[in-house]
C-alpha cells in the first residue's frame, strides 16, 4: 500500500452557473410580466425554469459541501421553488387552460419573499454585486406575491417587479462573467465593486 498522502481535488466555484440560471428566469419573468410575450410562451418558460432547476440544484449541493451556508441554502430553495415548482406550474397552468386558482402562488411567493428578506443581511455584510442582486429581488418578490394574491391589481406593480427582475438578471450575468473571466486570468479583467481588486 502506498503511504503517500492522498490529495483531494477541490471543486471549482459553481456560483456563476447558478447566477446565469437566475438571470434566465429573471428574463423570462420580465417578458411575461411586461407583456413582451403572451401566455402561449408559458410552456416554454416552464422548460427554461426546469433547466435552471438542474443548474441551481448542483450549485446548491456544491456550495453546501463547501460550507457556504448562505449561498448553498439560497440556491437550494431557489432551485426547488423558483425553478422546479415554477417550471412545473407553468406546464400545469398551460394544460389546465386557466382552470386552477393561482392565488395559491401568492401565498407561496409570500413565504419565499419573506425568507429572502430575512436572509438579506447575510448578503449585505459587505457591499457587492450579489448584494445588489438580492436587494433587487427583495423588491420584486413581495410585489409578485401581492399581485398573485390580488392585493395589488394595478399593472404598474407587475411592471415594477419585472424591471427589478431584469436589473437583477443583468447584474447576475455581469457577476457571473467577472467571476469566470477573472478566475481564468488570475487577475481582475472585469472589475467587481466591493471586492479586493488586485
Amino acid at each position: 500500500m502506498d503511504n503517500k498522502p492522498q490529495t483531494t481535488n477541490e471543486w471549482a466555484n459553481p456560483t456563476p452557473a447558478g447566477l446565469v440560471a437566475l438571470a434566465v428566469s429573471c428574463a423570462c419573468f420580465f417578458a411575461l410580466l411586461t407583456g413582451s410575450v403572451d401566455k402561449s410562451a408559458i410552456p416554454l418558460i416552464g422548460c427554461w425554469l426546469l433547466g435552471g432547476f438542474v443548474v441551481q440544484l448542483v450549485v446548491a449541493l456544491l456550495d453546501l459541501k463547501g460550507k457556504n451556508t448562505t449561498g448553498g441554502n439560497t440556491f437550494l430553495f431557489f432551485s426547488a421553488f423558483f425553478m422546479l415548482t415554477g417550471g412545473l406550474e407553468m406546464l400545469v397552468k398551460h394544460l389546465s387552460k386557466g382552470g386552477v386558482d393561482t392565488r395559491i402562488d401568492g401565498y407561496a411567493w409570500s413565504v419565499l419573499a419573506l425568507s429572502l428578506l430575512l436572509w438579506t443581511p447575510a448578503f449585505c455584510k459587505k457591499f457587492s454585486l450579489l448584494s445588489i442582486v438580492v436587494l433587487l429581488l427583495d423588491v420584486a418578490l413581495p410585489l409578485i406575491a401581492l399581485v398573485d394574491l390580488h392585493v395589488l391589481t394595478a399593472p404598474i406593480f407587475a411592471t415594477i417587479a419585472a424591471w427589478a427582475l431584469l436589473l437583477a438578471g443583468i447584474t447576475a450575468i455581469y457577476l457571473a462573467g467577472a467571476t469566470v473571466v477573472n478566475a481564468a486570468y488570475g487577475k481582475v479583467i472585469y472589475p467587481l465593486p466591493g471586492s479586493k481588486n488586485k
